[in-house]
């Protein structure tokens, strides 16, 4: 079965309206909107360090004539249409483990807009830090974005100029895994999704594989370069000298090798190249209404106040479905049975969905509501959203005999297969614990999409859970040797205690995960509805598009 958007045009039935209960005016209100408040500031922060160390590259990119990569985005997207951003946060802390100076984003910049009215995957190299030069993070970067690309049947926008590898920090597993992103180009092409690269700058060694994989290759005359060997490579391989331009550059390869389609002038024109190629495609998108159709009846201002910091606290899920569907609208699905696992019918924009989220651990009822639920969804071809808020599967020995492995093995059978009939998307609202990350369709269940709130926290378990399960360990095994314990080893056992929290809670963090690309991104909760409308209609365009595969992705000649 496959998903199939509603025509907009037909009546619908409306839902139940929900009866909030939240209270936006309480004190207590107050101080969890500060906080969430100040956690997005912290985060919109760690995104402008990386715009800014680009822009510091401005005179440079001046002098040569050329546009910095978020100038060339912005030049080529449609003006005043939607910008879903990707992994803005990528490799936080992964260059450098002083997180003041580290500068997020792999060196890649990526996400889905509009071009010429098509929406496209857009994906460039941010030359205006370290040259481009290729980081480990921006190249899981890349691999999802082509993943989604392939998934969404998005054209492939590649903005290309890159220093390579850098070779001061080369690591083998970069390079043998970097491989993939060669083949995951044929696979596109071969799918039949265009490939429109833009060769802005150099593109060396496995780099000129980018546009040696392309469908369409518009080069930049005096600044593209495209060649497996360098001049200082070339010399210190053969001995043989030769310039840039005679190895790889624009006219060369445009006017003889015939790697290149179109000879651009500079940045700007080669731009407007890629969007009248892009506009040739047939493959218009369906944009979605300019003003919210059916707003919810909830502010969702109040989605900033309805989490602790504590995510021990309660917080009623159905709270935050009502301030993302239509009108706040919601019809739940086996109401009273498996409380704390809610499912729930409503709509986005018209799009019918269906909602899993948590008001608790998931126990034997909630996973066998939630199968069936999961089921259902299939059976209508309507897609899910998980909304993540768990702290995992109910433990105890009651749980336990109850079939509680079993069942929730069920539920992630569901979860698992699912992704075969039907698109499912995961917003981490809250706390994303143990074996519920897997449940509600974490990163390793492979929804379309998955994007975090910037309080979300994500753990095998709490860090004070971990910690005090280590010390009963450590406890247990003195007792079977009969050791006393004195205050040495108490003290030691103290510095574990707080070394295991310590490190649980770092990478708990949002800004964490989202470094470590276990997400697509941080999202406001505010924007998520809008977020989920884009989605939508990316499936919905998906959908609708004729493909034309090929046995193999196009040929060069």
């Amino acid at each position: 079965m496959l998903f199939s958007p509603m025509n907009p045009s037909q009546p619908t039935t409306s839902f139940l309206p929900f009866a909030s209960r939240f209270n936006g005016q309480s004190r207590a209100t107050a101080e969890r909107k500060a906080a969430l408040l100040a956690r997005i500031a912290q985060w919109q922060a760690l995104e402008e360090r990386a715009a800014r160390a680009s822009l510091r590259s401005l005179p440079a990119f001046e002098r040569r004539g050329q546009l910095l990569p978020r100038q060339r985005i912005a030049l080529l997207l449609d003006p005043g249409a939607p910008w879903l951003p990707l992994s803005a946060l990528a490799g936080y802390g992964a260059d450098t483990d002083d997180l003041d100076r580290s500068v997020p984003g792999g060196g890649v910049l990526a996400g889905i807009g509009w071009v010429n009215g098509v929406r496209c995957m857009i994906v460039a190299n941010d030359s205006g830090i370290n040259a481009g030069a290729m980081q480990p993070m921006g190249g899981e970067k890349m691999l999802r974005a082509q993943e989604i690309a392939l998934e969404n049947r998005l054209p492939f926008v590649f903005l290309v100029e890159s220093a390579g590898a850098n070779l001061m920090r080369y690591r083998v597993e970069g390079f043998v895994k970097g491989g993939a992103l060669f083949r995951n180009l044929a696979r596109l092409s071969a799918a039949g999704i265009p490939i429109v690269t833009i060769q802005h700058g150099s593109g060396t060694a496995g780099g000129a594989y980018m546009p040696g994989l392309s469908d369409i290759v518009i080069m930049v005359k005096g600044r593209s370069r495209a060649f497996l060997a360098g001049p200082p490579l070339l010399k210190a391989a053969t001995g043989e000298i030769a310039t840039e331009e005679e190895l790889g550059g624009a006219e060369m390869h445009c006017q003889t090798t015939g790697l290149g389609e179109y000879l651009a002038g500079d940045d700007r024109e080669a731009i407007g190249i890629a969007r009248q190629v892009v506009g040739g495609l047939g493959w218009a998108s369906r944009a979605l209404p300019p003003a919210d159709p059916a707003p919810p009846a909830l502010a969702a201002d109040d989605l900033l106040g309805l989490f602790s910091e504590d995510l021990r606290q309660p917080v009623d899920m159905r709270e935050v479905i009502a301030r993302l569907a239509d009108r706040s609208e919601l019809l739940e699905f086996k109401p009273d049975y498996g409380a704390a696992t809610i499912c729930a019918q409503a709509r986005i924009y018209g799009q019918p969905v269906g909602f899993i989220t948590n008001n608790g651990p998931i126990d034997v009822a909630g996973a066998n509501k939630a199968t069936h639920f999961i089921q259902w969804m299939c059976k209508l071809g309507q897609p899910l959203v998980y909304l993540q808020n768990t702290t995992g599967y109910m433990v105890g020995k009651d749980s336990e005999q109850a079939g509680m492995i079993k069942h929730g093995s069920k539920m992630i059978q569901a979860v698992t297969n699912a992704a075969r009939l039907i698109p499912q998307i995961t917003i981490q609202c809250g706390a994303s614990f143990g074996a519920g990350n897997y449940g509600m369709c974490g990163r390793a269940y492979a929804p379309r999409f998955l994007f975090a709130w910037p309080n979300a926290r994500t753990a095998v378990m709490g860090a004070e859970q971990a910690a005090q399960t280590m010390r009963t360990v450590a406890e247990a095994g003195l007792a079977r040797k009969g050791v006393a314990m004195d205050d040495a080893m108490r003290a030691q056992l103290d510095a574990q205690t707080a070394q295991i929290v310590q490190n649980f809670e770092r990478q708990a963090d949002a800004f964490y995960t989202s470094g470590q690309m276990l997400d697509d991104g941080l999202i406001d909760p505010r924007d998520t509805r809008a977020v989920l409308a884009q989605c939508l209609a990316i499936f919905a365009d998906a959908n609708s598009r004729q493909m034309h595969p090929l046995q193999f992705s196009l040929p060069r000649m």
